[in-house]
């Protein structure tokens, strides 16, 4: 695999395939947790949830979501699209940049977590409603041709409501426009030899059809809450990356008029470090588009597309990745453990999609404030997983005698002690030899060492005043099961634990 940042792509109009999706939704609870939060949406603005449609008695396709109200394709595509983010993440993974197409520039600044995966579903919805409240009647066509020679084809149709609405690569060019300009278009095309093929949008995005809806689209966003982004997007469309100063609901208004510039969005990731592109939704347009794009110095990998002997490519996706080291970030599941231990996993995960924003601000603000001595702002109310428990009384500390050192058998201690590792990481236990250094050959950073030798303390009874270690005194598998021998065999504990034999 390709040595370099990640780059997570996700995919706009047609990026669907409803048999994979209910693959993906078997083998993965991220799935359900997002479909669910859209649902809510769905109900909330459309009178009827969406996951009936795309997980009911039979597989549906896009042409299946199509015949149906315009929403049900957009919040499909949408929901795709986070659905296969948020499995990442709960796997580990901590891409550098993401990018969409079209409407998956919405499920990335999601990803980002400048919106809730809810509001993000109401982004889509008025994005909908607005440019249904124009009635535009057009259409999008993918043209077999570079650009030069598609601006010359529009400019000889004439028509002023059709317009190339995006550059996917330097042969395949995608225009829209009015209907009766795009018949002619696709007439002209064919008879100078240009393949062209009509794609499945509800509507025709990218055009000038669409300026009538700008203005109401972005009222009907701007009162959205937006967070801080916690990985950096880079927008094919603005051709710049997002910055915390942006109105955002101006700029995605913007976007339907807009062309996409993906293939030049390719290189700039590329020319700032992407080497390793995944696929976060349907299909794999996006990965065919890196390998016309891009150096032959990348990986492309998709998710809820077929892979290897015609299986979910997610499946090898996640391997493949955590064999070449990328998924040691903080995932979901391990931040539950770290933040909300006892919390069923499937709850944190669905909390944090819908929360992120807000704990990311917050965090941000008490960090700024600590370090620059100001008084931290209030939240406006405290975040909250489930009811605190009424606190136990505190039980009674019973000091023990030091255990001779000949009951406590070290290897079968270090048994012990890398298994907790080795659940907690998700790392084979093998890894964890007395030498292994923690952070430097297995990417366990500070917090996370701090976390799993408060768990080794708790597990053993290890008093608070043996805990006050100094972390850099610990790098190593040996030296923290020698930390965790020495305090049993020297009777540093506040209650009885068996000794190891």
């Amino acid at each position: 695999m390709a040595e370099g940042k990640v780059v997570l792509l996700f995919p706009g109009q047609g990026a669907f395939d409803g048999e994979l999706l209910r693959a993906a939704h078997r083998e993965h609870p991220e799935v359900a947790q997002v479909f669910t939060a859209v649902d809510r949406v769905a109900e909330e603005m459309f009178g009827r949830p969406l996951s009936p449609v795309v997980f009911g008695a039979r597989s549906v396709d896009i042409a299946d979501l199509l015949r149906d109200d315009p929403w049900v394709s957009q919040f499909a595509i949408y929901a795709s699209d986070v659905a296969a983010h948020l499995v990442l993440a709960a796997q580990g993974l901590r891409p550098d940049v993401l990018m969409g197409h079209s409407l998956g520039e919405i499920a990335a600044l999601v990803a980002a977590g400048a919106y809730s995966v809810e509001d993000g579903a109401r982004i889509v919805a008025h994005r909908v409603l607005a440019v249904e409240a124009v009635s535009p009647d057009g259409y999008l066509v993918a043209l077999s041709t570079p650009r030069t020679r598609a601006q010359l084809l529009v400019d000889l149709v004439g028509d002023p409501f059709v317009a190339v609405a995006a550059e996917n690569d330097d042969r395949q060019v995608v225009v829209s426009g009015a209907s009766a300009g795009m018949d002619t278009l696709q007439v002209v095309a064919r008879h100078l030899g240009i393949g062209s093929v009509r794609l499945n949008s509800p509507f025709p995005f990218h055009s000038p059809v669409l300026r009538p809806a700008v203005a109401e689209f972005a009222d009907r966003i701007r009162g959205l809450p937006r967070h801080r982004m916690d990985v950096r997007v880079y927008s094919p469309i603005l051709r710049r990356y997002y910055g915390d100063e942006d109105v955002l609901a101006d700029l995605l208004a913007g976007h339907l008029v807009q062309p996409v510039a993906f293939a030049d969005g390719l290189r700039r990731v590329h020319a700032d470090g992407g080497r390793v592109f995944v696929e976060a939704g349907a299909l794999t347009a996006l990965t065919k588009l890196v390998t016309a794009v891009v150096p032959n110095d990348t990986t492309s990998l998709s998710t809820l597309a077929r892979g290897r002997d015609d299986v979910l490519a997610l499946t090898g996706t996640v391997a493949a990745l955590r064999a070449s080291g990328l998924l040691k970030g903080e995932s979901v599941r391990r931040l539950a453990e770290t933040l909300a231990p006892g919390v069923d996993p499937a709850v944190f995960a669905a909390f944090w999609a819908e929360s992120r924003g807000e704990i990311v601000d917050l965090v941000a603000d008490r960090l700024e404030a600590f370090t620059s001595g100001r008084a931290p702002v209030a939240p406006p109310a405290p975040i909250r997983l489930v009811p605190l428990p009424v606190e136990p009384p505190e039980p009674q500390v019973v000091k023990l005698a030091a255990v001779p050192s000949a009951q406590v058998d070290r290897e079968d201690l270090l048994l012990e002690v890398r298994a907790v590792y080795a659940t907690a990481l998700e790392y084979p236990e093998e890894v964890f030899t007395d030498d292994v250094l923690l952070e430097a050959e297995l990417g366990v950073d500070s917090v996370k060492q701090i976390e799993l030798m408060t768990r080794v303390a708790t597990r053993y009874g290890i008093s608070e005043q043996a805990r006050g270690v100094r972390l850099a005194d610990y790098d190593t598998m040996g030296k923290v099961v020698d930390f965790v021998h020495a305090a049993i065999v020297e009777g540093h504990l506040d209650y009885p634990v068996a000794a190891t034999k």
